[in-house]
């Protein structure tokens, strides 16, 4: 007996958006389930549908002949009398195709078996449809509407499922009510024993992007590309853009004539701040970039190892520069990828700093010096690689650092020994010229003065008890005071005794 279910498919394909193909499946599934409920197995019966919608099932039955018309199995048997009838061409072994009459062999519980193996059976078609659907829609832009809240979370009717913009995903700036129209960014689609969930974000950086695009023009088709995004949602957006044309100016594309592109984004992030800047692949010029609104006067680069860098502004632009809470400085060390740290130009003044920085400090005031010279340990001549890479692991790199070390902080550097560290001053006295103070160190005694003369006879050698550094002093007369040492400056006090007091 065939059962005409051409409207059933019908109704499932337009309002569930089931393909036919899974439909039928499904319904094969049905009346398996129920013939196997009513007779404990399925695996003789056959279901086929025609090209009216109708279904029919048979039993594949083998023809048997025991005599008196008697079968042992009448689920897979069937006599050859009623073979026959059916087929008169059966001879016994035959295999037939016996239609079944579901009305007449199912019960109420095959029934109701059949019809909840059908809702299961659509609910996990739908469940997939949809996930198939939305998994390829993670990171895209949805519109929904509001629902209901509950514990800060809301949900969002987003037509076929049910969204969720959890509380961590909500800026603070904004509130909702029933059937307020929003816009978020689908962050993730999981399958749960309930049903699908789409986690929804309105605080992720890629929510800000994906704006972008619908905004931009040349963002959308990538003439504009965004290098990265940082964000404190609710308060800040930094974002850094570079162009693929030469004859587009990243930023203004962002901004749009009179800021029409940019005021519709801040719009939509409910009047969150937005710094547009130009990325660059040099890191000074970058960190520039970051810090605005603030203007940076100067980058140093403290360490390219660790990324370290100094920025210096103004006195009157320190706290723009660092923004409230820190918030823009913080934002422009995440845009970066450096520790950035914020000086005025008083205290950058008064900061110890190394070779490069007092070269970076005369080119900002117009005294560069064009000479080319030799700065970092590892371009000596003849160094020894191994000692230059322990000297950097320590975060000695330039030349200048090293020769201001201390005794007591060269021994306590790894990996490198001290007979190491004599040949290579050995190797920075050859290579260089250390330029010194000039000045002399007199000594005004009632007998006559004494001055510090290495090519005179009385000179004697003495050694710093602070670096240990050994170097010669005129011992010609008897004078008391005091000398700098000339490796690490520090002060050391001399007594003398005439000779003849030596003698007596």
């Amino acid at each position: 007996m065939a059962i005409d279910m051409s409207e059933a498919i019908r109704q499932l394909n337009q309002e569930r958006g089931l393909s036919e193909e899974l439909i039928l499946k499904t319904i094969e599934d049905m009346l398996l389930a129920a013939y196997r409920k009513r007779y404990g197995t399925d695996e003789n019966v056959v279901v086929r549908f025609d090209d009216d919608g109708m279904v029919s099932m048979f039993s594949k039955k083998e023809v048997v002949d025991y005599g008196d018309g008697e079968v042992f199995d009448p689920l897979a048997e069937i006599d050859l009398s009623e073979a026959r009838k059916l087929n008169p061409e059966a001879e016994v072994g035959d295999e037939l195709l016996v239609a079944i009459d579901a009305a007449r062999e199912f019960n109420r519980q095959s029934v109701q078996l059949a019809k909840q193996t059908a809702h299961q059976s659509i609910r996990e078609i739908q469940k997939d449809t949809l996930h198939s659907e939305y998994k390829d829609k993670v990171g895209e832009i949805i519109i929904g509407y509001y629902q209901r809240e509950r514990n800060g979370t809301i949900y969002v009717d987003l037509g076929k499922l049910e969204g969720i913009l959890p509380k961590k995903f909500q800026s603070s700036r904004e509130t909702y009510h029933v059937n307020d129209r929003i816009k978020a960014l689908i962050k993730e689609v999981n399958k749960s024993a309930s049903g699908l969930q789409v986690v929804l974000s309105r605080t992720d950086p890629d929510f800000v992007r994906a704006i972008f695009e619908l905004e931009v023009p040349e963002v959308y088709d990538k003439t504009v590309e965004i290098h990265k995004i940082v964000r404190e949602a609710g308060y800040r957006t930094k974002l850094a853009v570079y162009s693929n044309r030469d004859d587009v100016d990243p930023v203004g594309a962002c901004v749009g004539l009179k800021g029409v592109r940019i005021q519709a984004v801040i719009k939509e992030l409910e009047g969150e701040k937005i710094d547009i800047l130009k990325y660059d692949p040099d890191p000074k010029r970058f960190i520039k970039n970051a810090l605005s609104p603030a203007e940076v006067r100067e980058v140093v680069i403290i360490s390219e190892k660790s990324k370290k860098a100094l920025a210096v502004v103004s006195d009157t632009l320190l706290s723009l520069a660092i923004g409230k809470q820190g918030l823009n400085v913080r934002l422009a060390n995440k845009l970066t990828d450096w520790m950035i740290d914020v000086k005025t130009e008083t205290q950058f003044a008064e900061m110890d700093i190394a070779a490069e920085s007092r070269r970076a400090v005369s080119e900002l005031f117009g005294e560069t010096d064009t000479e080319e010279e030799l700065s970092r340990i590892s371009e000596l001549p003849g160094v020894d690689a191994a000692v230059a890479q322990a000297l950097l692991d320590n975060e000695i790199d330039y030349i200048e650092d090293f020769l201001e070390l201390t005794q007591e902080q060269l021994d306590a550097m790894e990996n490198i020994t001290p007979e190491q560290i004599g040949v290579l001053r050995a190797l920075i006295e050859e290579s260089i010229e250390i330029v010194e103070a000039e000045g002399e160190a007199e000594f005004a005694e009632e007998e006559g003065d004494y001055s510090a003369d290495d090519g005179d006879e009385n000179a004697e050698e003495v050694e710093c008890p602070e670096c240990h550094t050994k170097f010669a002093l005129d011992m010609g007369g008897s004078s008391g005071g005091t000398i700098n040492c000339p490796n690490c400056g520090a002060e050391l006090e001399l007594s003398y005794e005439k000779e003849e007091e030596q003698e007596e």
